[in-house]
């Protein structure tokens, strides 16, 4: 399947955009694995002959909601999950926009997707970052990509006096619809 010639616009109508951290330290049984929504954000992918040329994305680091949290030692209520997304805007991303653009995006060998590599900016910091993206047989994709936060000077939230942490591993998934 190949992606459809033109400008593909995605976006919070036609996709999602999740965030899924993970928890470390001694006592990481009390904690939470989250997985998190990006209510604001908008992608481009910008086509010529039917192959990918580039590709664009911004979020607004603002617009992070708290959808689940599974494992702990109780279920997350929605307090729980309104201070976290505060201490999301506070603490680590301040609120900030972030910005994905692709530099090479290139077809897989198999034709199932496509190899994008690109710069990510977060947190004041620009870094390459390599995304997955599959094609999906019904017209759907998916895309996902981990980056370690400390990578973007963003030290991992912690708690307990250091004996609760995020993981600094954080996996970003898009799944868009036919």
């Amino acid at each position: 399947m190949a992606i459809q010639q033109g400008i593909q616009v995605l976006g919070p109508d036609n996709a999602t955009l999740t965030i899924h951290t993970g928890r470390a330290g001694a006592a990481a049984k009390a904690g939470h694995d989250l997985t998190i929504e990006v209510a604001s954000w908008k992608a481009s992918i910008d086509t010529s002959d039917g192959g990918a040329t580039s590709i664009e994305m911004t979020a607004d680091g603002g617009s992070l909601r708290v959808l689940d949290g599974r494992g702990g030692m109780q279920k997350l209520g929605d307090d729980d999950k309104a201070d976290i997304a505060k201490t999301i805007d506070d603490e680590v991303l301040k609120r900030e926009q972030i910005t994905f653009r692709s530099t090479s995006a290139e077809a897989a060998a198999d034709g199932t997707g496509l190899l994008v590599e690109g710069d990510l900016s977060l947190h004041g910091a620009t870094h390459p970052l390599a995304v997955d993206v599959v094609l999906n047989g019904d017209g759907s994709l998916s895309a996902e990509a981990v980056i370690k936060q400390s990578d973007w000077g963003i030290k991992p939230y912690s708690t307990l006096y250091g004996a609760l942490k995020v993981a600094d591993d954080v996996r970003i998934k898009l799944e868009a619809k036919a």
